[in-house]
């Protein structure tokens, strides 16, 4: 082994044993198991321009093992994006080295990642997303490969084995995971909860699988590359290391998992690893060795800045559209029909994008008929990496949370409108990748149909209670209910012109009327802010119905049955409601009308911030039940009938 080289890994492992000493928190023993393989990829073989981290044909890299970040961070010092001083402030307030990867924080981190399993199957996505680009744009524009650093924790989550699963599936040669194989985890060896064969499970799976040592060198240059020349199977590097490598007494120990070590073991392993006693010691020798390639890299960024310049010039549009930041105008459908459910408007709209956007890729959970999916998915296409690479459908199987991660990746990467789709009561499923869609600012659609109780026969496991409200109480996330065809095709355009944050688009599996030609302007406008007065009696108002969805109409007949003139208000979208001017919230809901009532088919509680304490809210706070879709309506009260009695009851009783 080049003996700088071993010094310079030593250095790293010095670096992170420093910065989580400092913090008095972090994760040494896995970053120091990493360290070899990391140390050669970022130095022998990743590509990356020096001078600018978010080059656009960078090679990913994924730290799916987000508690080794120390290690990503020595690195990205090497690199240049980061200093010691940032290093120094490790797990600190508003410092660029938190204590998991952040990507809109650090320059030089691809994802986001820390929930395990997550970061593996994001560059799932990424790998698509390469694919798909390099067969629209050329190699010379597109063409890189997606490298992950996943964990033993990371393999045991089933999202990345669901991922992995359609990764082999989608032929994706260019994605190359390292399996740091320590054998440790927080709560002791791994051998106590796994025993799986990941070498057969991969193969299995149309995998390529390396077995080396993870130490040395020589055996990760060969595996690296070997998986580079392999065209369509994925590579899974399973490297055997030792957890804690170079550490005096602790190495192969959980308690070096999620702990710094103790001052005497730190000053040993120092002593071991041949490094000085002085906190974050890093010798020019060092960075210099690590910068060999730098001109080499620069001048590759250069040849691919002369080839853009080439594409620009030829006038090819698809560089320009997937590189422009403005907003879109597109053309969608008009709606005739008098009734329309919100999914089937949704995938007329979607239908009529096929050719207006050329860079909208994505796909179903195994619901295609259900999320009308299906045309698109005929006139665009399966995507295989190695069969039809400029197919824009993703067949994600039933794998809801998978689905959700990996569209995360194709955002993450750049220059793809990702969706994908499936019932609102599986949002459940893919959650925390809806939430890591939101903490990294990313606009992926997250597409749910068959939104409340009128699934009908299905039953309370495939009815939605809770599951509207639980998403509005996501940060960064737009969550749409329209309430007819027209909203519909609002709110997705709403949420394909979104730059930074995710939106989640929730339709009805029934028919509901499609609002008069009348309502368009006062419609596209109102779904602009959230929320609009859908229905003004002739006298004051006396009450307001404030409702989403389907009981949009509901509340929209009862209004006009009732004696005192009632203001009707559709809120397809309350967190777009909620950033309007105070002005414009009063106009709609003005202080003064304290007779309120907040109709929608789910849980209650989220719409007391909007009636007030003397206000009223029909809703469903139970569990639903397997029967056709009008005796649940009648037996829950989402009948005009019933709601008219109840409101009279409760205007007779208000004071």
């Amino acid at each position: 082994m080049n003996t700088l080289d071993l010094q310079s890994v030593n250095v790293i492992k010095g670096l992170i044993l420093d910065a989580i000493a400092r913090a008095n928190s972090g994760h040494p023993g896995g970053a120091m198991s990493s360290t070899d393989f990391a140390y050669i990829l970022f130095k022998d073989y990743l590509t990356f321009d020096p001078d600018n981290p978010n080059w656009f044909n960078r090679d990913r890299f994924v730290l799916s093992a987000g508690h080794e970040s120390a290690l990503l961070y020595t690195l990205l010092i090497l690199q240049g994006f980061l200093t010691l001083e940032d290093l120094k402030n490790f797990r600190q307030w508003q410092s660029k080295t938190p204590g998991h990867p952040e990507c809109d924080l650090t320059p030089g981190v691809d994802a986001s990642t820390g929930p395990l399993g997550q970061g593996f199957s994001m560059a799932v996505g990424m790998a698509v997303a390469e694919s798909f680009l390099r067969q629209k744009l050329g190699e010379s524009i597109c063409s890189h490969y997606t490298y992950v650093l996943a964990s033993d924790g990371d393999l045991q989550e089933p999202v990345a084995i669901g991922s992995a699963a359609l990764a082999g599936q989608w032929n994706l040669g260019k994605l190359i995971v390292f399996y740091d194989s320590n054998k440790i985890q927080l709560a002791g060896p791994t051998a106590r909860c796994d025993r799986a064969d990941y070498t057969q499970i991969f193969q299995a799976l149309n995998w390529q699988v390396l077995e080396i040592d993870g130490h040395d060198h020589s055996q990760i240059k060969q595996a690296i590359e070997t998986a580079q020349k392999e065209q369509f199977k994925p590579t899974l590097i399973i490297g055997h290391t030792t957890m804690a490598k170079g550490c005096a007494t602790l190495e192969g120990s959980e308690k070096t998992h999620g702990s710094p070590l103790p001052e005497p073991e730190l000053k040993a392993t120092k002593q071991k690893l041949g490094l000085p006693e002085q906190s974050f010691y890093l010798p020019e020798e060092t960075v210099k060795h690590f910068q060999k390639r730098f001109p080499l890299l620069r001048e590759q960024v250069k040849q691919w800045q002369a080839e853009v310049k080439k594409l620009q010039g030829e006038g090819k549009n698809f560089w320009e559209l997937i590189t422009q930041k403005r907003c879109v105008s597109y053309v969608w459908p008009e709606f005739k029909e008098n009734q329309l459910a919100t999914r089937k408007a949704f995938g007329l709209c979607l239908n009529a994008l096929i050719e207006q956007v050329p860079n909208l890729m994505g796909g179903s959970a195994d619901l295609d008929p259900s999320n009308q999916t299906v045309q698109f998915r005929e006139s665009v296409g399966l995507f295989n990496a190695r069969e039809n690479p400029a197919g824009r459908y993703l067949a994600f199987g039933v794998r809801e949370f998978p689905m959700g991660a990996i569209l995360n990746g194709l955002a993450l990467h750049g220059g793809i409108i990702p969706f994908g789709a499936t019932f609102l009561v599986f949002s459940d499923y893919e959650r925390n990748a809806i939430r890591m869609s939101a903490m990294q600012k990313i606009p992926v659609l997250h597409v749910f149909t068959h939104d409340s109780f009128y699934v009908g026969e299905d039953g309370p496991t495939h009815q939605p209670i809770e599951h509207i409200s639980s998403l509005r109480l996501i940060p960064n996330l737009y969550v749409f209910r329209p309430a007819d065809a027209n909203e519909t095709k609002h709110c997705f355009n709403l949420a394909l012109n979104q730059k930074n944050r995710p939106s989640v688009l929730i339709f009805t599996r029934q028919s509901v009327p499609v609002f008069p030609e009348t309502k368009f302007t006062q419609i596209q406008e109102g779904v602009a802010r959230g929320g609009y007065i859908l229905y003004e009696p002739e006298q004051t108002p006396e009450l307001i119905f404030i409702a989403t969805g389907s009981e949009v109409h509901l509340a929209l007949n009862v209004a006009q049955q009732l004696a005192i003139p009632t203001r009707v208000v559709s809120m397809p979208c309350l967190e777009l409601f909620k950033e309007q001017t105070q002005d414009y919230q009063n106009y709609v809901l003005p202080p003064h009308i304290e007779k309120r009532i907040a109709l929608e088919a789910g849980k209650t509680d989220i719409w007391y911030q909007f009636v007030g304490l003397k206000g009223k809210v029909i809703g469903i706070d139970h569990f639903g039940a397997s029967a056709p879709a009008s005796v649940l309506a009648q037996k829950y009260g989402f009948t005009v009938e019933q709601v008219l009695n109840i409101t009279q009851h409760y205007l007779k009783n208000f004071s």
